[in-house]
């Protein structure tokens, strides 16, 4: 069996992190997202506000307790879901299997990916260079075999990095990893794993598997497994996909429209590429076109054009000729693509009074 490349990307301070990119003289502060009034509870803070002991699920009042100097600001969910949305684009480019788990943080398998010379370790770091430079925020990410190594990989050197578990490694990783690290282990369990003499993974191997399955069950397996680097889990896809583009940001703007039409070939060529590896067997629908200028306003246009397989950057020139209403206006990014048909979506007819 092939092995496995998965990766697990998680935005460092997330709600914060959007408020200090939106707001910069929040950036030198200690900043806490919640936590408002008498009853106000922490929903995430920045590094500065946890170097004081500042957590996240921590009443307010108890973080201002620590750190006087402490900044509050309400959440804005309907922001950070924009953002996120924004992220998880830029995963599902390089890969249609993502598996989101949260706003902030998903898995990727790119176990088939031939991008970037088919090193997941290139695609992390690709990833997060994109979502710096586009979003404005960073994230850590971790690259592994198999998601329990990816996701401990990914704290393993935040806020801002990049850790890698080759398989090769994974043996003496794990053997030192702590019990705190596995997933499902909390206070309770670990308390009761001290009281077994077990601090590490590799205690946990010592003890054995039919220990853990008398003394914790069905988990006690799972720990063992766990213990031993192993998961078995795919990376699971509930989204399917609708659209694959391609986009390019330029490090100088391109100064007008008709270097614009140059580098159009090669964008169809990298839009074919990706289209043979995600959805060649699904019948496109709309093609379109996205252009961001130099003063970030961003502009998109698509049309119906069945019946294509490769779409060819002569399929795109009518559309880039219709967006575009100033030709000598710099671009700083081009990007192509194309919409499904959904022939599997229900027929129904709605009633006159529903």
């Amino acid at each position: 069996m092939p092995q496995r490349k998965i990766i697990h990307v998680d935005c460092d301070c997330f709600y914060a992190a959007v408020e200090m990119r939106d707001d910069p003289t929040l950036r030198d502060v200690p900043l806490a997202v919640g936590g408002e009034g008498s009853r106000g509870v922490v929903t995430t803070c920045n590094y500065k506000a946890r170097a004081f002991g500042v957590r996240s699920a921590m009443p307010g009042s108890e973080a201002r307790r620590l750190c006087p100097g402490l900044v509050t600001v309400p959440t804005d969910i309907p922001r950070y879901r924009l953002v996120s949305q924004q992220i998880m684009g830029i995963l599902r480019e390089l890969t249609d299997l993502v598996e989101p788990l949260s706003l902030d943080e998903a898995f990727l398998d790119v176990s088939d990916i031939t991008d970037h010379r088919g090193s997941a370790t290139l695609m992390a770091r690709y990833l997060r260079e994109r979502v710096k430079k586009e979003v404005g925020i960073t994230i850590s990410a971790g690259v592994a075999p198999n998601k329990f190594l990816a996701k401990i990989a990914s704290d393993w050197e935040k806020p801002d990095g990049l850790f890698v578990v080759k398989p090769e490694d994974v043996d003496g990783f794990v053997r030192d990893l702590k019990v705190e690290k596995l997933f499902g282990v909390g206070q309770v369990t670990a308390a009761k794993l001290h009281a077994l003499g077990v601090q590490t993974c590799g205690d946990l191997q010592a003890l054995g598997a039919n220990v853990l399955i008398e003394r914790f069950g069905k988990q006690g397996y799972r720990l063992y497994e766990m213990a031993h680097g192993r998961d078995e889990r795919p990376v699971v896809v509930s989204r399917i996909a609708k659209s694959v583009s391609v986009e390019r940001t330029f490090s100088q703007d391109l100064p007008d429209t008709a270097a614009c039409e140059t580098v159009l070939a090669s964008l169809a060529a990298d839009l074919n590429l990706r289209l043979s590896r995600k959805g060649r067997e699904k019948p496109i629908h709309k093609l379109f076109i996205k252009i961001r200028y130099s003063d970030f306003s961003t502009h998109t246009l698509e049309r119906v054009r069945e019946n294509i397989r490769e779409p060819a950057f002569e399929d795109y020139l009518p559309l880039l000729t219709e967006l575009v209403t100033n030709r000598e206006r710099p671009v700083r990014l081009l990007g192509l693509g194309v919409r499904f048909r959904n022939d599997d979506a229900p027929v129904t007819q709605l009633r006159l009074f529903d």
